[in-house]
């Protein structure tokens, strides 16, 4: 009988004590697993699993275990916030598996995507056929985001009898105050241009904008940095 209470106590501890955890390391890692994520999070399931069936261990051990767990996701996201470049090692990158309404075999390759398994990705999102698509982005957590040519767009234009229109994919140019060469080498644009359309809008100096949005032939959507109270950071 108390064989069964102890597995009682121990099991009611760790379920209260994931639930602080998860309530600590915020939503996005609930709806946003990474590879990373979810690996940690079978280790974990493992080591409580195993802690509750050890006769040796008891509450003590799974308190340490769900606390290094925690210490060590939070760790992780701390310095992912802090440190832009390491989110690429930790979170990885989206990638750009279909790029104009081309296939982009090196990329899929590089992600060990197959046809079949993209297909299967583009059928989740209700697209059948892959001419339907002119942009379709594998992101970091193995779903597929997608932009549709503008002739199969809801409503579509070739219902409405109307010419086909260039689709533009939005490219971010400023994140967290930081700029992303990549993304402005990509589009041949430069750091020079990005001051200039910057001031046009009344900010001198890149660390006071938190989000930048480029799409070709249309004005910069621009974010600057806000608090909770929706009142402008003072970065100075």
């Amino acid at each position: 009988m108390s064989d069964y209470l102890s597995m009682f106590t121990e099991t009611v501890f760790g379920f209260f004590a994931l639930f602080v955890i998860t309530k600590v390391l915020g939503k996005t890692q609930i709806s946003q697993i990474t590879p990373f994520d979810f690996i940690s999070a079978l280790l974990l399931g493992e080591l409580v699993g195993n802690a509750l069936f050890d006769e040796k261990a008891g509450v003590p051990e799974i308190a340490f275990v769900v606390t290094l767990y925690g210490v060590l996701m939070y760790s992780s996201e701390i310095i992912t916030q802090k440190f832009k470049r390491t989110r690429g090692l930790i979170e990885g990158y989206p990638s750009v598996v279909i790029h104009n309404g081309k296939l982009m075999r090196d990329v899929m390759k590089k992600n060990k995507l197959d046809i079949h398994q993209l297909q299967h990705l583009l059928r989740e999102k209700d697209v059948f056929s892959i001419q339907e698509v002119e942009f379709g982005i594998l992101e970091s957590d193995g779903t597929l985001s997608v932009l549709r040519k503008s002739d199969y767009q809801t409503p579509t234009r070739k219902d409405m009898k109307l010419s086909p229109q260039e689709v533009k994919l939005p490219v971010t140019l400023v994140n967290d105050g930081e700029i992303i060469y990549d993304n402005l080498k990509e589009k041949n644009l430069t750091e020079e241009w990005l001051h200039e359309k910057l001031k046009e809008q009344g900010y001198e100096k890149v660390e006071e904008v938190f989000y930048v949005e480029y799409t070709k032939g249309e004005e910069l959507f621009i974010l600057p940095f806000f608090n909770r109270d929706h009142q402008k950071w003072d970065v100075q």
